[in-house]
């Protein structure tokens, strides 16, 4: 059958072109070439491509039908035909990144728009993880590079890290809540008197990781920060923050800063990534989001 690429290039470019003539000479052809080659299509289909009843030959409704569906083909086999020189180069058809959950994706969209300006064709995936969760995304392969990564590296696993800096977290309160009205600063017992609004794990395979409440405390679990914080702000629980989301809250008068004995926890967090991974959006990520600043205001010194 002579429904090809080829065949469909040809009817694409009698349409943009408005005639034989102008389409042939646009693909360096004799007319006649083109005239045959839609003849020999009619003839294998068994359908009438065009109307030649007029003075100019006019596309059939099962002609447009196979032009706009063949035109469909022909932007996929032109974007195969660039994601197979991209992967001849070097460069992933995708990337997946993760970021851990208690870091904004506000400093993320510059680097975004920055690798986009790069003109690859490489499909990037943002996800969110939490505590164990980036780690479990790595080793499964369901990321490639972690953002902002928590706790200790599962042994074995082959992943290799960079320090992006470190967290610190505020414990707050709603103004309503009885621990507001306690001086400071706060005992574990008062504070294990009271729900904690605790965001769950993602992990999938490994052990999950908890943190942010007390042995035997009560909690509220919930899927995200953005869900912690409004139920802290309801008075539904208590629980620390990141810094960088508790200062405007607290300023605002929707939270209540308070100090605990043990003081404020801080978090290393990591850039991290599958050890042998060599392409080059990958690398480009890793060095990218390693530059000094990038997390200004969010993230304090290692």
């Amino acid at each position: 059958m002579s429904l090809t690429l080829d065949a469909l290039a040809v009817l694409d470019a009698i349409d943009r072109r408005g005639s034989f003539a102008r389409a042939a000479e646009e693909l360096g052809r004799a007319p006649s070439s083109l005239t045959y080659a839609v003849q020999q299509l009619e003839a294998e289909l068994d359908v009438l491509l065009f109307d030649r009843s007029g003075h100019r030959a006019r596309f059939t409704p099962a002609g447009r039908v196979l032009l706009e569906e063949g035109r469909t083909l022909l932007a996929a086999a032109d974007s195969l035909a660039g994601k197979t020189r991209q992967a001849a180069g070097g460069w992933e058809p995708q990337l997946t990144l993760a970021l851990e959950g208690i870091l904004p994706l506000a400093p993320l969209l510059p680097v975004l728009d920055a690798f986009y300006a790069l003109g690859q064709s490489t499909a990037l995936r943002l996800r969110h993880e939490v505590l164990a969760g980036t780690w479990d995304a790595l080793a499964s392969g369901c990321a490639d590079l972690v953002i902002g990564a928590t706790g200790d590296v599962p042994p074995g696993s082959g992943i290799r890290t960079r320090p992006l800096g470190v967290v610190e977290f505020q414990f707050c309160v709603a103004p309503h809540h009885p621990l507001a009205r306690l001086r400071t600063p706060l005992t574990e017992a008062e504070i294990g008197a009271h729900r904690a609004v605790v965001i769950a794990d993602t992990a999938r395979n490994l052990p999950l990781r908890s943190a942010g409440w007390l042995q035997r405390q009560p909690r509220l679990t919930v899927a995200d920060l953005t869900a912690k914080l409004a139920a802290q702000q309801a008075g539904l629980g208590v629980g620390s923050l990141p810094r960088w989301l508790a200062e405007g809250e607290v300023m605002a008068g929707r939270l209540v800063a308070c100090e605990w004995a043990g003081g404020n926890p801080r978090e290393p967090v990591w850039l991290a990534w599958r050890g042998g991974e060599s392409g080059r959006a990958l690398a480009w990520f890793i060095q990218a989001l390693s530059a000094p600043g990038l997390f200004k205001g969010i993230l304090d010194a290692a």
